[in-house]
């Protein structure tokens, strides 16, 4: 799938909150796929579904490096969009502000799990997890995301270098 890098992006959902017939079964039809070392995304991602209402998807900040990992959502007040944590296995809230959604991915951005953890709270890793996906309370439930359902991301351009700092 190519080696992510610190940036923004995309997040696209397949067959969100919309899909017939509900259920946490896998997501048939065109799952799209990430080509060229993550630079664009081909296949299923012309359409949002189950309400992620913005037709360009929903925005989204990728933290690939261990100084971003690590940084995560602390020190903030809340966030617009998600923030995608690669690779990892699991999240904890120590010194956070608010409650946010997470939702385990595997290797193919596919849901495996998702969880509302508070403030204060360390989330169980899960073994097949390589990213996960962090979001306001509230807010995977609203986009469709839900356990055995497909994200795409479509990265935008990376992070500018840091200044030195002597």
């Amino acid at each position: 799938m190519g080696r992510w890098r610190d940036g923004t992006g995309t997040l696209r959902v397949e067959g969100g909150a919309g899909r017939a017939g509900g259920g946490a079964g896998p997501v048939e039809g065109g799952a799209g796929r990430v080509e060229g070392g993550a630079e664009r995304v081909e296949g299923g991602a012309e359409r949002v579904e189950g309400g992620a209402g913005r037709a360009g998807g929903i925005p989204l900040t990728i933290a690939a490096s261990y100084r971003a990992r690590a940084r995560g959502l602390l020190g903030r007040d809340g966030l617009t969009g998600a923030l995608l944590l690669t690779p990892a296995s699991g999240v904890h809230t120590f010194r956070m502000r608010f409650a946010i959604d997470v939702a385990y991915l595997d290797r193919h951005l596919t849901v495996l799990d998702v969880h509302t953890l508070r403030p204060g709270r360390l989330g169980r890793p899960r073994l097949r997890s390589r990213h996960v996906l962090e979001a306001e309370a509230g807010a995977l439930e609203r986009w469709g995301v839900r356990r055995g359902v497909r994200v795409l991301i479509a990265p935008g351009p990376s992070a500018p270098p840091s200044p030195s700092v002597r």
